[in-house]
Order: C-alpha cells, then sequence, then structure tokens
C-alpha cells in the first residue's frame, strides 16, 4: 500500500512538472513576423477603412505567422496581414477592424484581420494568429500575456495554443485545437461579441482610430520575483 501511495504521488508530481515546463519553460516558436511590422505605429492607422479582399497579391499561406514577441508587445504594432488580399473563405463572418468593449470587460480593445481562413487579433499586448501560413502551424502559438514570475532579467508567462475555426458564423477557439471551446467570437447587429472561457460576455463596438492608452500595453500578472 505504502508502495502504492508513493508511485501515485511520484506520478502527480512528474505530470505536475512537465506541465510546468511546458507552460512556462518550454522554447518558444521564432518570431518571423517582418521587424518592420513590429517596429511599426499601429497606432496610426484609420481601421475603419479596410482592405479589398479581390484576391490580386499575397495569399494567407504566403504571409510568416505572427506571435507574441517575448511576453508582449511594447507598443502597439502594424496589421500582420496588410499585404494580404485573399477573399475570405466560405462560412466566416467579416469581423475585421477595431473594436472597443462597452459592456463586459468595458474598454478592451482589439483588432481583427482576416484573409482567407486566417485570423490574427492583437490586443492588450499579445498577437493570437490561426490559420495558414509560411512559417509554422495553424493553431496560435503564444502567451496569455501576465507575466507570473520572473528569474533575473527574464520574465516567464503562461504559453496558449488554439485553433482558430469558422462554425456557422461563429469564430471559435479549442484549446490545442482539439481540446473544449475556450472562446468564441461573433456579431451581432452591428457589435462583435466575445465569450470568454471565464463565463463574461463582452459586447463591442467598431471603433476607427486606437485610443492613446492603448497605444502601450499595461503590464499584467502578479510578476513573483523568484531570484
Amino acid at each position: 500500500m505504502k508502495k502504492w501511495l508513493i508511485g501515485i504521488v511520484a506520478t502527480v508530481v512528474l505530470l505536475f512538472a512537465a506541465v510546468c515546463w511546458l507552460l512556462f519553460f518550454s522554447a518558444r516558436p521564432p518570431v518571423t513576423t517582418d521587424p518592420a511590422t513590429l517596429a511599426g505605429d499601429g497606432g496610426a492607422i484609420n481601421y475603419c477603412e479596410l482592405p479589398v479582399l479581390q484576391g490580386n497579391g499575397k495569399m494567407a499561406e504566403d504571409i510568416p505567422k505572427a506571435n507574441t514577441p517575448g511576453c508582449a508587445y511594447d507598443h502597439f504594432p502594424l496589421p500582420i496581414l496588410a499585404e494580404c488580399v485573399e477573399p475570405l473563405s466560405e462560412g466566416a463572418a467579416d469581423i475585421r477592424g477595431l473594436w472597443l468593449g462597452v459592456s463586459g470587460k468595458v474598454g478592451h480593445v482589439e483588432r481583427v484581420e482576416q484573409c482567407g481562413s486566417r485570423t490574427v487579433i492583437t490586443s492588450a499586448g499579445i498577437i493570437h494568429d490561426g490559420g495558414p501560413n509560411s512559417s509554422a502551424g495553424e493553431n496560435s502559438n503564444d502567451t496569455e500575456g501576465s507575466v507570473i514570475f520572473t528569474i533575473g532579467d527574464t520574465a516567464y508567462c503562461n504559453r496558449t495554443s488554439a485553433s482558430m475555426t469558422w462554425n456557422e458564423g461563429i469564430l471559435e477557439f479549442h484549446l490545442l485545437g482539439w481540446g473544449p471551446l475556450v472562446v468564441s467570437r461573433y456579431l451581432s447587429g452591428e457589435q462583435l461579441v466575445w465569450e470568454y472561457v471565464d463565463g463574461s460576455t463582452t459586447r463591442m463596438d467598431r471603433i476607427c482610430t486606437l485610443p492613446q492608452e492603448h497605444r502601450i500595453p499595461k503590464p499584467r500578472g502578479p510578476r513573483y520575483k523568484l531570484f
């Protein structure tokens, strides 16, 4: 009985250690986005003037996958899919643009880009990119953006990964691509609705310009200093 209990405890400890390593210490994917895009000022754009997707230029799969640099970008970057002109895939609603939360997570701002069956959401320091691209898998492979702890000068934030697929006009995010539904986005009249795994529902109105306070993301997370 004692050996059996020791075996169970050891298994649980090993699983916990494996999950911690995967979430915080496993190698992040390389940042393949054009440095000029990350360095540019995404706050100087009129997001009510949406690109025309005529299919006469770059397709979604021609553009490298975007990932959050580090735990968060240091300023709101230029659009990832600016050069993409592929028409939206069948079944996809057009939710492109800049959105401001007016209920639920009031004040939340996010930019939604679409091209073909690819979607990129930029908000609060993070860039979630799902769909066909030229450099990595289709699932997002990013961070939640909240720094849990620091070791020396290095910040550690938990990894995230999800698929982004359309289901009858609803953009669904499934954990790791095959797991439970964690996020839904869909249009309701003129508003974009964001349902999150924490049970919250945020309704957003379209805005044309990025509010000044969102140009530089606010640091998030407890930031426990270990060493």
